[in-house]
């Protein structure tokens, strides 16, 4: 089905913060998704393969954690159970273990693909904020040092999810953002980052059909009007709210005119000059969505904002990666497609085998290096220049439901076992 679009002034009324959306070069990877949260880096010189003559080191991990690691100045945060509880791992740039803070018992995971340790973690470059199924929301320092810590399950009741809670943090000046969506009461909220203290909580309720108010999605910090403001999908609605006390700036639902059941919101919007594309459906089902919404604009813009709807293409789990002004949407079955995300039409369409088992991970982009893995630990490494070439195909011993990472030359993947760096030989000698 064609994109149906709408005429619409390129105005850049609200950009991604910082970065506006383009690929960057990778000397930190300080959150989920990667410098300018679009899941890719350019430059550098990458592996065209991620088998056994590519690893730099492995290191053993003490549990099971579906987290995706990051890196601030060489080291690598990554959370995990250790023995029962909850914790956050450094490792130094050559993956040897420096420290692990220990916080308290972990609720495990219910998900054959999931763990109490889903959402990834977060660095200002002064401490790094984890957050747990368990509740547990933390800010622990760069020796490991516990700065604060909360308990949202304690304070603010259990998380009625169906499946594991997802959703990570992100970080504005001066809070730490995190947001419940689920059956019942769902807000975002912010947390000093420096004593941990509330400074605001909004709600954020909506009557949708079964399911549909569950949300496993990141939000994203933007600028908004010479703001700063954080971004949200979920229950049907986009929502953009005044990081300085959670004000409501502007909502866009609509997303579900056949009022659909279980339809969580899993895949995070991704934005791409002044558009959120926000994929719904179920792509693993056969009925994926993508829409494109324009951001800016105050109160309801529902019927005016949004600028194209694709009913053909989209992902139910894994986030869309944007790169040099195209966005790679992966489906969970594994179709590959390349669109203008101002329009949402397509470029090219490719396809990587398929199996059994889907893509939960969210692709990545180095260089001009396209990065997927299955949850059964089959990787590929794929260029992308007007079409989809794979170049290689490897399987890692481990189940792999993080994203994987790249920087400086290095792509980390995180299995349920094992943390692995991999680089070309000539870019990164192996350790000693």
């Amino acid at each position: 089905m064609p994109a149906r679009t709408h005429p619409f002034a390129l105005v850049l009324i609200l950009t991604l913060w910082p970065g506006a959306g383009n690929a960057q070069s990778a000397e930190h990877w300080s959150n989920w998704r990667g410098p300018a949260f679009s899941g890719s880096v350019s430059g550098g010189r990458y592996p065209t393969r991620l088998d056994e003559s590519q690893v730099r080191w492995t290191a053993p991990l003490p549990g099971k954690g579906c987290s995706t690691p990051i890196v601030h100045d060489r080291r690598i945060y990554l959370t995990a159970p250790v023995d029962g509880k909850d914790a956050l791992l450094a490792f130094d740039w050559d993956g040897r273990a420096l420290w692990q803070a220990v916080l308290g018992s972990e609720t495990p995971g219910r998900h054959r693909n999931g763990s109490g340790s889903n959402p990834s973690t977060v660095t200002d470059g002064r401490s790094v904020y984890v957050h747990f199924k368990s509740g547990h929301l933390a800010a622990i320092d760069l020796a490991g040092r516990v700065r604060w810590q909360i308990n949202l399950v304690e304070r603010y009741g259990a998380v009625n999810l169906y499946w594991d809670h997802g959703s990570s943090p992100v970080l504005t000046a001066r809070d730490v953002v995190v947001t419940r969506l689920h059956q019942g009461e769902s807000w975002i909220a912010a947390f000093d980052q420096a004593s941990g203290a509330l400074r605001w909580k909004t709600p954020r309720n909506y009557e949708v059909p079964r399911e549909v108010d569950q949300g496993y999605t990141t939000p994203q910090v933007l600028r908004h009007e010479g703001r700063e403001a954080v971004l949200t999908w979920g229950a049907e609605h986009v929502t953009l709210h005044d990081a300085a006390d959670g004000k409501l700036l502007w909502s866009c639902g609509g997303f579900n005119p056949t009022a659909a059941t279980f339809w969580p919101a899993v895949a995070s919007p991704v934005i791409a000059g002044d558009l959120a594309v926000v994929c719904f459906g179920r792509a693993d089902r056969g009925t994926p969505r993508l829409h494109g919404v324009r951001l800016g604009g105050q109160g309801d813009v529902t019927a005016s904002h949004r600028v194209w709807t694709r009913e053909d293409t989209g992902a139910f789990v894994p986030t869309p990666a944007l790169h040099q002004g195209r966005l790679y949407v992966l489906s969970d079955r594994g179709q590959l497609d390349c669109l203008d995300p101002a329009t949402g039409t397509t470029q090219w369409s490719g396809s990587f085998p398929r199996t059994s088992s889907n893509f939960y991970a969210s692709p990545l982009i180095a260089g001009d290096l396209l990065y997927a893995v299955r949850e059964d630990g089959s990787a590929y490494v794929a260029r992308i220049e007007g079409r989809l070439e794979i170049l290689s195909e490897h399987k890692f011993p481990d189940r792999i439901i993080a994203s994987m990472i790249a920087v400086e030359g290095s792509v980390i993947v995180r299995g349920e076992k094992n943390l692995y760096c991999l680089a070309a030989p000539q870019s990164s000698p192996p350790r000693p």
